[in-house]
C-alpha cells in the first residue's frame, strides 16, 4: 500500500503568511499522511518553522485552511493544537530544569495518570530515559526525550519536531531515529523539519521542499538523491564536494602547553592539553559532545580562567588574560562561540549595532561608527545571502542560519590572525553549509589560523588538514589528515587505543 492511498491526517491548504514585506509562506499546500514521516526541507529562511508554526497555533494563517481528518479547523493557539492531537517539540526546550522528567511531564497537563502513561511509552518505545532524574542532569538527547514524552502523554498523534538533532551527537542522532521508527509503527504521524540532506534520507518516507515561502515539490524519499533534493532547496545545482585549500603552513601562531581547566563545580574540564597551530593551517577538533571543546574555545579567548599552563599567542602568553586585554595587546584573535545568541551577539540589537560589538572603541574612547557599521551590515547582507526584513531587525528575529551568518561575517570582517569557530555551520543548510567552508578556506590561504571544532567527522575529513580529538577532557590524539578515518577518529573519541599510534600522530 502506497502512503498516498492511506488517509491523510493533516492537509494544509493553500496557506500564506507575511511578516511585514517578507512573504514567509506563500500559498502552501501540503499533506502528511497516516503513520509516515515527512521531512520538511528547505534552506534557513524558507518558510519551514512559520509553516509548523501554524498548524501548532503560535502563528495563524493569513489565507487558507487546515484539514485535520478531512475537516476544517481553527487552530488560535498551542492549547488547541494539543486538543486536536498536535504537538509540536522546538529547538529551544521548554524544561524546568531543578524538576525531574516525570515532573515536567506532569507541568501544565490536567489529566491524572500521566506518569503512568509516560512510563508506559518508556516501555512501549523502548527508551533509554530516567523519568526520576533531574533535567540538569542530562543529556541533551535525553531533555529532547522529555519534550517528545510531553507531547505523548497529552495524546498527540501528529508531531512536529523542529531540527532536532541540531545539536545532537551521531550517536544521539540514531538514538532519535529509532525512537521516531518505533512512533511511527505506533501509528503516529510525524513532520521534521530539517536541511540536513543524509537525514532526510535514512529517516523519512517522503520529502517537502520549500524554496523562499513556497512549495518546490513533494517527492517520496526513496526516488530522491542529495543532489536532486539540494537543486530543489537552492534553485539551482550545487557542488557538494567539499574543498580542502593547498596551502602550506607557516610559522606557529598559536601555542597550547599543558592546559588545565576546571568548571564552576571544581570538575576537570581539560587535562593537560598541549598543541600548536600554524599559519594558512585548519585544525579540526573532534570529541563526544562535552568532551572539553567548549572550555578550549572559551579558555583560549579569554572567557574561562586557566587553572595551569599557558596559551600564547604569536610569542605572547595570553592565558589568564581577559578578551579587552587580549585586544589591547593588539592581537587579532576571532572567536564564534557555541552559543550564538547568548554569548556571540545580542539578540536584541539589529545587525549594524552587532557589528560594532567588537569596533566601538579606538584608543581614545568610545567611537560609534553606525555609517561604516551599516555599509558594512549591508555588504554582509549580500555576501551571505542573509535572510532579514530589513538591517534595523533584531537579530533575534532571523532564523538560526540567519543568526549564525551575522555572527561568522562580523568575526570575519575583523581580519583576525587567528579564528577559532565552534560549530559553525550547525543549523545552517547545505548551501549556506558550503559558503562558510569556502570562507574558511579563504581565511586558510590568506594565512589565518583556524581552530574549527566540528561534530560531523565527514566535514572534518574533508576541510581540515589536521585533527585533534579530545576525550573526557584528555588529549586523545592529533592526527593528519592522510592518515584520517572516520574509524579511527570514531575510535580516539571514546579514548580508545591503537596498536600503531606513531605512525598518525
Amino acid at each position: 500500500m502506497q502512503i498516498e492511498d492511506r488517509p491523510a491526517v493533516i492537509e494544509l491548504k493553500n496557506l500564506s503568511k507575511s511578516f511585514g514585506r517578507v512573504k514567509a509562506n506563500d500559498d502552501i499546500s501540503l499533506k502528511l499522511y497516516s503513520s509516515e514521516i515527512l521531512a520538511l526541507l528547505g534552506e534557513n529562511g524558507s518558510g519551514k518553522t512559520t509553516l509548523m508554526n501554524m498548524l501548532s497555533g503560535i502563528y495563524q494563517p493569513d489565507s487558507g485552511s487546515i484539514l485535520l481528518n478531512g475537516e476544517t479547523v481553527k487552530i488560535n493557539s498551542p492549547k488547541d493544537a494539543i486538543k486536536l492531537g498536535i504537538g509540536m517539540i522546538h529547538q529551544h526546550f521548554k524544561l524546568v530544569d531543578v524538576f525531574t522528567a516525570e515532573e515536567n511531564i506532569k507541568l501544565g497537563s490536567r489529566g491524572k495518570g500521566e506518569s503512568i502513561s509516560a512510563r508506559s511509552l518508556v516501555q512501549s518505545l523502548n527508551l533509554n530515559i530516567d523519568l526520576d532524574k533531574k533535567i540538569y542532569d542530562m543529556s541533551v538527547s535525553e531533555k529532547q526525550t522529555v519534550e517528545v514524552l510531553k507531547v505523548l502523554t497529552r495524546k498527540a498523534d501528529i508531531l512536529v519536531l523542529d531540527e532536532p538533532t541540531a545539536v545532537l551527537t551521531p550517536q544521539e542522532i540514531d538514538t532519535l531515529f529509532n525512537t521516531l521508527r518505533e512512533m511511527k509503527k505506533a501509528g503516529k504521524s510525524i513532520i521534521i523539519i530539517t536541511h540536513k540532506l543524509e537525514e532526510v534520507l535514512a529517516i523519512s518516507d517522503r520529502v517537502a521542499v520549500l524554496h523562499k515561502g513556497r512549495l518546490v515539490d513533494t517527492v517520496n524519499t526513496k526516488e530522491a538523491d542529495r543532489f536532486s533534493l539540494t537543486e530543489m532547496m537552492v534553485g539551482r545545482q550545487v557542488d557538494l564536494d567539499i574543498k580542502r585549500a593547498k596551502t602550506i603552513p607557516g610559522d606557529v601562531v598559536l601555542s597550547v602547553e599543558g592546559l588545565t581547566v576546571h568548571g564552576n563545580e571544581g570538575n576537570v574540564e581539560l587535562d593537560k592539553i598541549s598543541f600548536s597551530l600554524r599559519a594558512g593551517e585548519i585544525l579540526g577538533v573532534a570529541g563526544i559532545a562535552g568532551s572539553g571543546q567548549k572550555a578550549l574555545c572559551e579558555s583560549i579567548a579569554g572567557l574561562q580562567p586557566v587553572t595551569s599552563g599557558s596559551i600564547s599567542l604569536s610569542g605572547q602568553r595570553i592565558d589568564g588574560l581577559s578578551p579587552r586585554q587580549i585586544i589591547e595587546l593588539g592581537i587579532s584573535m576571532a572567536f564564534i562561540p557555541e552559543d550564538r545568541l547568548g554569548m556571540g551577539l545580542i539578540s536584541s540589537m539589529n545587525i549594524p549595532d552587532n557589528l560594532l560589538l567588537k569596533t566601538y572603541r579606538d584608543q581614545k574612547g568610545l567611537l560609534l561608527k553606525r555609517t561604516q557599521a551599516r555599509k558594512e551590515a549591508e555588504e554582509l547582507v549580500e555576501q551571505l545571502s542573509i535572510v532579514t526584513p530589513g538591517l534595523k531587525t533584531p537579530v533575534s528575529k532571523l532564523s538560526g542560519g540567519n543568526v549564525q551568518k551575522v555572527l561568522l561575517g562580523r568575526e570575519i570582517n575583523l581580519s583576525p590572525k587567528v579564528l577559532i569557530t565552534a560549530y559553525p555551520v550547525r543549523g545552517l543548510d547545505i548551501g549556506a553549509s558550503m559558503t562558510i567552508y569556502d570562507m574558511l578556506n579563504e581565511q586558510k590561504e590568506k594565512g589565518v589560523s583556524v581552530l574549527f571544532v566540528g561534530e560531523d567527522l565527514d566535514v572534518l575529513l574533508a576541510l581540515c588538514d589536521r585533527i585533534m580529538v579530545l576525550s573526557s577532557g584528555k588529549l586523545s590524539a592529533i592526527v593528519e589528515n592522510r592518515f584520517a578515518t572516520k574509524a579511527l577518529l570514531g575510535m580516539k573519541m571514546v579514548g580508545m587505543t591503537t596498536d600503531k599510534e606513531d605512525e598518525y600522530v
